[in-house]
């Protein structure tokens, strides 16, 4: 088990590489993937039991970015766990290079499903855990969902399908930023309360602090001890967390920072 303070420290890597992906590409999603390196910290260093020894078997548990657009958090994470090289981390977005903008299970080792059309990748999900069902695989499930992206019909079909099937081996997560493309997502397409939603879908629900290392572990933990019915962890984020220029702001949903903005996010994060 790692520490609160490794942890910390590995988001924090993965935060300055996502910087520095969507500055030398000059286009990406720095936002949404800033708010969710804590939850895959944990989630890659402490829960899951991928390695580079079974990253391609069927016998172990598995990531589904659902929010697609998010890959530089995906290929940061990669990185840190030793699967990609920072090299790799260089040519993302560029012609020919293996690191698109939506992430490709064809052409990266630990990407478990090709996402981008939203909604798609908790449907996927669910998929796999009625497959393990099924096959009596004991390994669990997990999909990151955007709270903009719960806008969709097609995830209220897949957490509809995954109550039916008692899914008790799958975990959603809902990086709950309260921001989307367009701003405030109460204004776009209000989907709030997504606690109470879920909960009248028969999903066991969690509600945690998504950059509190202590409660992201105890949620696992807790989902883990859950039976009978899937889990879907409510964490509150912070978009564009880490970065003062970023945080909170909409308008680094899929923007890309300057080369001085970048040198100021390193410094901040180098600070933290």
């Amino acid at each position: 088990m790692e520490t609160a303070a490794s942890l910390h420290e590995k988001a924090t890597n993965i935060r300055k590489n996502i910087v520095k992906m969507v500055t030398k590409a000059k286009s990406g999603h720095p936002g949404g993937s800033l708010s969710s390196a804590d939850i895959l910290s944990v989630l890659y260093f402490n829960e899951m039991d991928i390695t580079a020894e079974n990253v391609d078997s069927i016998d172990r548990d598995r990531f589904v970015l659902s929010k697609g657009h998010a890959s530089p958090l995906l290929y940061a994470t990669l990185c840190e766990k030793g699967f990609l090289d920072e090299a790799d981390l260089d040519t993302f977005r560029q012609i020919d290079s293996k690191l698109q903008g939506h992430p490709n299970m064809n052409y990266v080792k630990g990407v478990d499903m090709s996402t981008g059309s939203l909604g798609q990748g908790i449907s996927c999900a669910v998929g796999m855990a009625l497959s393990n069902k099924v096959k009596g695989n004991d390994h669990r499930v997990y999909t990151l969902v955007g709270d903009g992206e719960s806008e969709e019909g097609q995830v209220w079909e897949a957490a509809m399908a995954a109550a039916q099937y008692k899914l008790d081996n799958l975990v959603a997560i809902i990086d709950f930023n309260g921001l989307q493309i367009d701003g405030d997502i109460t204004a776009v397409m209000n989907p709030t309360p997504l606690d109470k939603k879920f909960e009248a879908f028969n999903w066991h629900v969690i509600v945690i602090d998504g950059h509190d290392y202590e409660q992201i572990l105890d949620a696992f933990k807790e989902a883990r001890e859950t039976k009978g019915k899937p889990t879907m962890i409510l964490a509150k984020t912070i978009k564009g967390k880490g970065v003062s220029f970023m945080e909170n702001n909409y308008a680094w949903h899929g923007s890309a920072p300057s080369e001085e903005q970048c040198a100021q996010a390193l410094k901040e994060l180098d600070g933290e």
